[in-house]
């Protein structure tokens, strides 16, 4: 597997591949992945039984992918004999020219993601202007490509821009480590409502922290927690003292893995206000923790609930609506009880590692 994601994994896509690359491995197959690197040389290691290559990176935008292929593509020359197929994750891994049967597994296009990034700052026209450069990169990706592979069906369809045909893009979609990420009898008499991820433009958090408000105006006992980094962490902590209600917001920052299952298990409701997502992983771990959960009716979160079934889907950017929706929930106890049961099951039907890997196995040998 070829990507850009970091080891170990830090976020989603990282994440995605590490569990993958665990399954393959505990199912009989042998798995490399080349990486980017912090060294100027080309490093190989161990990883929990995946044979790792960090090759070298150096951050020279606009041309950090091209120079990097280069290192790639040495590599990649003098190894290739040991491989099977050649898997490619998007954004951005070093296309290679190749006899392998190759496949290319999109978690967001960059079309979209530059699409939506919003011009805030000399860094984000910065991105705007990589990402024209960016797209031409990801389109030779798909050229060279015998199978596309996307983790949500609206991934699918934005690959239309392209010029290719959604319907000939694969959803496998993602995965979750449901053993990991299970619910408990005896949660903490604290009731409070979760957002786990990136603090950032897309994740809509302006709506979140004003649908907290007004829950907050109306429900003396419901406090808010968020986890995770990013450029709008003071921000959102400024909004939240200038609202009255700072001492029911608790901005935790990053945690590790085992305090995250633990917010999970206990907390009594899960919020995602994102405005965009693929298939968000944070998501995936709520509903397999058995939370009730509100998510806003976009991208790959329309894969995964069907509201009023297994979760509530709220319009996007309407705080007023998600405020209705966790009210709603507050207020009946039983309906939050078959919502997160309903969710869990969907889960493990659809959504564990195992279901997601066998998909792609699958999709190894239509190509090979």
């Amino acid at each position: 597997m070829i990507t850009s994601a970091n080891f170990p994994p830090e976020e989603g896509i990282g994440n995605f591949i590490y569990n993958m690359s665990k399954e393959f491995i505990r199912k009989g197959n042998q798995v490399t992945i080349i990486t980017r690197g912090s060294s100027s040389k080309i490093k190989e290691e161990d990883f929990e039984g995946i044979r790792l290559y960090r090759v070298p990176f150096f951050p020279l935008y606009p041309i950090h992918v091209q120079i990097h292929g280069i290192f790639v593509k040495k590599l990649f020359s003098s190894i290739q004999s040991d491989f099977d197929v050649i898997h490619f994750h998007t954004p951005l891994p070093s296309p290679l020219k190749t006899n392998l049967p190759t496949i290319t597994t999109v978690h967001t296009p960059m079309k979209t993601d530059t699409a939506k990034v919003e011009l805030v700052n000399p860094f984000s026209v910065a991105v705007k202007l990589q990402g024209k450069i960016s797209c031409l990169i990801e389109s030779k990706l798909f050229k060279i490509s015998d199978k596309i592979t996307s983790v949500a069906s609206s991934v699918s369809q934005e690959l239309g821009e392209y010029g290719l045909n959604p319907n000939d893009v694969e959803v496998i979609g993602n995965g979750v480590d449901e053993k990991l990420f299970c619910p408990i009898k005896n949660k903490t008499n604290e009731k409070y409502i979760l957002y786990t991820g990136r603090l950032s433009y897309r994740k809509g958090l302006f709506d979140f922290i004003e649908c907290g408000v007004n829950i907050c105006s109306r429900y003396p006992d419901i406090n808010f927690k968020l986890t995770g980094k990013g450029p709008l962490f003071e921000k959102l902590k400024k909004i939240v003292q200038e609202s009255g209600y700072e001492n029911r917001f608790e901005f935790l920052g990053h945690v590790e893995k085992s305090k995250l299952i633990e917010l999970y298990q206990n907390a009594t409701i899960f919020v995602l206000p994102s405005h965009y997502e693929g298939l968000p992983t944070t998501l995936l771990e709520a509903m397999s923790c058995g939370l009730p959960v509100v998510a806003t009716a976009v991208s790959g979160n329309l894969d995964v609930i069907e509201s009023g079934e297994n979760g509530i889907l709220v319009p996007l950017k309407s705080p007023d609506k998600m405020a209705e929706a966790v009210s709603s929930l507050l207020d009946d106890e039983n309906l939050r009880t078959e919502l997160g049961i309903a969710a869990r099951k969907t889960i493990e039907e659809k959504f564990t590692w195992d279901a997601i890997s066998n998909k792609i196995l699958d999709c190894y040998s239509s190509i090979v």
